[in-house]
């Protein structure tokens, strides 16, 4: 059948012209893909070169500005959260990262306010106590210091002690705020605080810090200065002032003013806050429902630096506060539970 034949000679003519085309269309597309690439190189060479010639004709201080701006777009950018604002330039707003190995157990919290020579030795004592024993952090808080307070505690992280914070205030705001501001920058569950004059001696951590065991209904576990190491007249004023807060809130704690203490971060956070509120953390305590123990600790003479207490700052700002203080206990409702059904 000559004409079946035929029919298939032209279906194979058709396929071999598909074919053709085909492989003509692949050669041209090669060409042509070649072409955009090429044009997208021009077009980047050209908007490199408008950047080096803005770059030319700018000042020394704006590349400056604008190569740490760039510099905290891309930390931004590829690091997320793991970065924190440490300063704006211009437009950008540039960031550092943090870097936290582990969590800590403890935190530690040192307010300090002009304790320049004071501060540095504190730092490396607490970290000899410390070290190998528990996981820590060390929070110096200065507040609104006029000395070299933050640059020496800054030397001595350059030095070697890593796991020390500075915080510094923009005006001196007591040592109730300084406290509060180290404690909510804290990352530990528990919060350790001394004085920033040297007088608490950070050997007695590690006491307080076991007796959570020993005590595991008490959130506040308060050092008691046995031998004080103060002049008469503070020696004195202290006493009194203990035995008023006593006989006023029944906070039954023999030494509420003593620097160094230990308690949960989380229930600090949730207590009142108010200016010289550290005085008072045992009332606090006991009115949010929480035990609070007391333990004989270590206390030293001040070697450097002056006291920023007084008998007029601790008697009759003292009197204000205690009168506030048992207006809140007056009004607290320790028996209260909650559940949920």
């Amino acid at each position: 059948m000559p004409g079946v034949g035929k029919k298939r000679e032209g279906i194979g003519v058709q396929a071999a012209g598909q074919l053709d085309q085909g492989e003509a269309a692949r050669q041209r597309k090669g060409p042509e893909q070649a072409a955009r690439i090429l044009r997208a190189a021009v077009t980047a060479s050209v908007r490199v070169m408008r950047v080096a010639v803005t770059v030319t004709v700018m000042p020394m201080t704006r590349v400056a500005v604008s190569a740490v701006g760039v510099a905290g777009v891309f930390a931004a950018a590829f690091h997320g959260p793991s970065i924190r604002k440490a300063g704006v330039f211009g437009n950008f707003v540039v960031r550092r990262r943090v870097s936290h190995p582990m969590t800590p157990e403890v935190s530690v919290v040192v307010p300090a306010c002009n304790e320049a020579g004071n501060v540095a030795p504190l730092a490396r004592e607490i970290a000899a106590v410390l070290r190998g024993r528990f996981a820590f952090e060390m929070i110096f808080v200065d507040d609104g210091s006029t000395d070299g307070t933050a640059a020496e505690l800054l030397s001595a992280r350059a030095a070697g002690l890593d796991e020390l914070r500075v915080l510094r205030h923009s005006v001196r705001s007591g040592q109730s705020a300084a406290v509060r501001s180290g404690v909510r920058a804290a990352r530990g569950a528990w919060i350790a605080t001394l004085d920033g004059d040297g007088q608490n001696d950070p050997a007695d951590l590690p006491t307080l810090l076991a007796a959570r065991a020993q005590y595991p209904d008490a959130l506040l576990i308060m050092g008691q200065r046995t031998r004080r190491r103060d002049t008469w007249l503070r020696k004195i004023s202290s006493r009194v002032a203990n035995g008023v807060r006593r006989w006023m809130l029944h906070d039954g704690t023999p030494d509420t003013g003593c620097g160094i203490k230990v308690f949960q971060r989380e229930a600090f956070l949730e207590l009142p806050a108010f200016d010289h509120m550290h005085r008072f953390l045992p009332a606090l305590f006991r009115r949010a429902g929480s035990n609070v123990v007391s333990i004989a600790v270590n206390h030293r003479p001040r070697t450097l630096g002056l006291s920023k207490y007084g008998v007029h700052n601790r008697l009759w700002v003292g009197i204000v506060d205690l009168l506030g203080v048992r207006w809140l206990n007056a009004r607290a409702r320790l028996h209260l539970s909650v559940s949920e059904e």
